[in-house]
């Protein structure tokens, strides 16, 4: 197995590279997937769309009654710090790379115990690292996508780590040679593996409703608002 890269990174409450970064072996993220992540587009050096992404693991730790280990302010100054460091340790410039930071929080170290125990510390993991955008052809020209029932369970909306019916949902895709696997409930479209979909038909953007069988994108509502600024049938 190659070494992992020495990138920044953040564990609890301490700046490293990820070599470094090690966790309890008793963390409920590792011994039940008991935690939420996030990811935080970095475009130009900037953050896209912070506080609807905060908001968005706010909602996921409070589905899984796991309090808030940071604020806002407090998650923007960690971010900042990884994104600059990111630039500096890649060389990629301050304000020119595109980046990623995921966030994840884990309910924490306990002995291994169905019932959710109340009085431990969250774990907080968070690391920067590139980001990959479609290029002009494949904008141009699409991808190859397969279709798959959704066969996750119904609490969609939470970001969670528990993400083993995604990993077989992209399988389906990778082993047929496409890109995404786009799933449906019952005959009706729900999401794929790693994204959103929207359907563009007779002059209107066509997307699933807002409920615990999707998780919503943050480009969700900034596709509506677009969509209202350009007077377009959302």
């Amino acid at each position: 197995m190659s070494a992992l890269p020495p990138l920044p990174c953040y564990l609890n409450g301490e700046f490293t590279e990820l070599p470094n970064a090690k966790i309890s072996v008793m963390d409920r993220g590792f011994i039940f997937g008991d935690g939420v992540y996030e990811v935080l587009p970095v475009y130009g050096g900037r953050p896209f769309r912070f506080e609807q992404h905060m908001a968005r693991l706010e909602r996921s730790l409070a589905e899984l009654r796991i309090a808030n280990p940071m604020n806002r302010t407090e998650w923007a100054a960690v971010a900042s710090k990884l994104i600059a460091d990111y630039a500096q340790s890649t060389g990629t410039g301050g304000q020119n790379g595109d980046q990623m930071i995921y966030i994840q929080v884990t309910r924490g170290v306990a002995m291994r115990d169905h019932v959710m125990p109340q009085d431990i510390t969250p774990t907080v993991f968070v690391m920067s690292n590139k980001m990959s955008v479609p290029n002009e052809a494949v904008r141009r020209q699409g991808v190859a996508c397969v279709t798959a029932d959704d066969f996750r369970w119904e609490k969609a909306h939470i970001k969670s780590t528990s993400l083993l019916g995604a990993v077989f949902s992209r399988q389906i895709s990778f082993d047929a040679g496409a890109t995404e696997t786009v799933m449906f409930r019952d005959g009706y479209l729900s999401e794929a593996a790693a994204s959103n979909v929207w359907v563009v038909k007779n002059a209107q953007v066509l997307g699933t409703p807002n409920d615990n069988l999707v998780l919503e994108g943050i480009r969700y509502g900034l596709i509506e608002e677009l969509c209202q600024q350009q007077g377009i049938v959302f």
